[in-house]
């Protein structure tokens, strides 16, 4: 529990509530809870203030937006389509962008909103990854995580669908053909999705429903649940001073934590109201309204659909016909593979990490990534291949802009997308492993300090001063390679785990694991800026600390 007392300015609430209400134990344990303090721990707030400023501005667009594929004819402000026939969904998108005071800005806070909450939520979970904080006991979180940012990816292709621009049919009707792609079920889900043939009268209002209430509903559960787990098991820390894996050390969450936050939201409220105002998005008055027959040329999506798309331009144009029926690979493997490998791959991870280490202990401090080189590697491959999909995308783009074959582009992200990930996950690791060179190098050494001595036989050398306590409490956070379980026993009878081809492939890949670990040690002193029992002493004016039940 915290070592500090509720602040007088809440008593007299909590007073008001416990006179009323009953027992407001609750309320006066966990005003009192204490939050670390890092840069990186804003990303997943950023991704909550987005999702928040979705909702609102959602809830505005509804008040005007009409879901119907009825035709209608546009009579409006904007004289370009004046007399133009077109459904009533892209006549209401137009009516609210120009007739709606404040409509377009609050179109565009919206989208603007939708890019910034995915790409939060990408880059805390790679925060996360890189640090180890999915480690027992965080692996549900994790996994709730991955799981917001792919309902994520659906809420936003049902979102910029909706207006029912050429841009938004475009990118429906590859959503039309990866679902009919599928064997044996796949011609069945695209009818109920579309209620007929493409593009059929439905589509519209059935996304309507599923982008305004189901996926919102789900997420909004997630998040909830999100921050329950988080709140429970206490947030993860980086190695600084005073902080340990039985204690949490930071802020406590009433005053300075709630007012810290309070001034983030409004900060990402501003920025995206900035870029509402004077960055055009999804200017869909440009596109005209969708027609089946027609198609822009260099149309993208959104930048977290942008994978997606170029797993399609890459794939070559492979079909087998079994049995009568044809197997569109050309597009479903595009569609399954790229990011089954990401997500599946990522969804397995905490468990695969904790099966190949035997680690199964709690931990509350977060790793250095330079300390994990093999996690740290994968990750990295893992973000170029993403990258390179994303960037495969654009192919024809970038012929276009740099003048070289579309022929050429391709052929380049079909090899890279191969060759990028290997590249990247060895550069990364001998990255990390320097790093611990040097790391090991200032403990054992010091620092050098810029003062130039000389010694009796007249040598010249610079003195070196032990670091700073800060920097040396983060660098010895490091945890020396634990030993491998023996695979047999004193009578050299193997261990059951150690049995079969997968007993030898764990003991492989906890070789490789730990084969280059490079101890960062600091010999002759039994503490390491934790204190002896894990417990730091500390200032009352500088933080809080609570102890991790």
């Amino acid at each position: 529990m915290s070592d500090t007392t509720a602040p007088k300015a809440i008593e007299g609430s909590l007073g008001f509530i416990d006179e009323r209400l009953g027992s407001t134990s609750f309320l006066k344990r966990n005003v009192k809870k204490v939050f670390p303090d890092h840069w990186s721990f804003m990303l997943g707030e950023i991704a909550l203030y987005s999702f928040i400023i979705l909702l609102l501005t959602g809830t505005f667009l509804t008040l005007w937006f009409k879901p119907s594929m009825m035709e209608v004819v546009y009579h409006g402000s904007y004289d370009q389509l004046n007399g133009v026939k077109m459904s009533e969904a892209y006549a209401s998108t137009l009516h609210i962008s120009f007739d709606v005071r404040g409509g377009l800005l609050m179109r565009q806070i919206h989208h603007w909103a939708a890019l910034l909450f995915m790409a939060s939520i990408l880059a805390h979970m790679l925060r996360v990854f890189f640090t180890g904080a999915y480690r027992k006991p965080r692996e549900l979180n994790w996994l709730i995580g991955i799981g917001m940012f792919i309902l994520g990816m659906l809420e936003g292709l049902f979102g910029y669908s909706l207006p029912d621009d050429l841009l938004s049919g475009t990118g429906l009707r590859i959503t039309q053909g990866v679902l009919e792609a599928i064997p044996v079920v796949g011609t069945y889900g695209y009818m109920f999705l579309f209620g007929g043939e493409f593009p059929g009268t439905d589509i519209v209002s059935r996304m309507y429903m599923l982008h305004i209430l189901l996926i919102p509903g789900i997420i909004l559960a997630l998040v909830t649940a999100h921050m329950m787990i988080m709140w429970h098991q206490k947030h993860t820390a980086m190695p600084v001073k005073n902080q340990s894996e039985k204690q949490v050390y930071g802020y406590p969450f009433y005053p300075v934590f709630m007012a810290k936050t309070g001034a983030y939201f409004l900060f990402v409220f501003g920025l995206l109201a900035l870029m509402g105002a004077f960055f055009q998005i999804n200017p869909i008055w440009l596109f005209g309204p969708y027609d089946p027959g027609a198609i822009s040329a260099g149309s993208q999506p959104d930048w977290y659909m942008g994978v997606l798309e170029g797993s399609l331009r890459l794939m070559p144009g492979w079909e087998t016909t079994l049995w009568g029926h044809t197997v569109s690979w050309n597009v479903l493997i595009p569609a399954a593979v790229p990011l089954g490998i990401v997500f599946g791959g990522a969804m397995a991870w905490p468990f695969l990490e904790q099966w190949v280490t035997g680690d199964r202990r709690q931990h509350h401090v977060n790793d250095r990534p330079r300390n994990a080189p093999v996690r740290t590697g994968i990750g990295m491959a893992a973000v170029t291949f993403y990258g390179l999909m994303w960037l495969a995308g654009a192919n024809d783009v970038i012929a276009e802009k740099f003048h070289v074959s579309l022929f050429a582009t391709t052929w380049f992200f079909r090899v890279t997308i191969f060759v990028g990930p290997v590249l990247a996950y060895i550069i990364t690791k001998r990255i990390c492993l320097g790093l611990q060179r040097k790391d090991a190098d200032v403990v054992g050494h010091g620092v050098e300090s810029g003062i130039i001595t000389m010694s009796p036989d007249g040598k010249y050398a610079e003195r070196h001063e032990p670091a700073k306590e800060d920097e040396r409490v983060k660098l010895l956070a490091k945890e020396t390679a634990r030993p491998v379980a023996p695979t047999k026993d004193a009578q050299g009878i193997p261990a059951p785990a150690a049995k079969g081809p997968i007993g030898h492939l764990r003991a492989r890949l906890n070789r490789a694991w730990h084969f280059d670990d490079i101890p960062v040690e600091e010999h002759g002193h039994e503490e390491n800026g934790h204190g002896e029992n894990g417990h730091a002493e500390l200032e009352e004016s500088k933080g809080s600390k609570e102890i991790r039940g």
